[in-house]
């Protein structure tokens, strides 16, 4: 199965956080999978680490890719299809990061791993 990582799965699977659920650590850890990590992801992380939001990064957000790689992660570039669904979501929600990895997620069939009770408003199947 190929999945998709929401930022805060990501980070939080990246450094052992306890606060990813026992099914989504479960998920991204079974060597089935393919676990995709969006370019909106790194944005997101490096735009809060720069703002002073997310400290916690310091060890590989400068170099983000390498730790993807070194996690087995895929990354997920942001294509003009999943730019233009993110525009066009019906929704008052104006996270701009939220919206594309819904983008991503409904444009690639991708099940998504989050916490946000939120994204069920979106159809998309989310994994927590």
């Amino acid at each position: 199965m190929k999945i998709l990582l929401d930022t805060h799965a990501c980070v939080w699977m990246i450094l052992g956080s306890p606060r990813i659920s026992s099914l989504a650590k479960a998920t991204i850890q079974d060597f089935t999978n393919e676990v995709y990590v969006s370019a909106a992801t790194g944005w997101e992380i490096t735009t809060k680490y720069r703002i002073g939001k997310l400290s916690e990064v310091a060890p590989f957000v400068h170099d983000f890719p390498g730790m993807l790689k070194q996690m087995s992660f895929q990354e997920l570039p942001v294509s003009m299809n999943h730019a233009t669904r993110a525009g066009l979501l019906l929704s008052e929600h104006k996270d701009p990061f939220d919206r594309m990895l819904i983008a991503q997620s409904l444009a690639e069939g991708l099940p998504l791993i989050s916490n946000e009770k939120l994204f069920d408003a979106f159809h998309i199947q989310r994994i927590w």
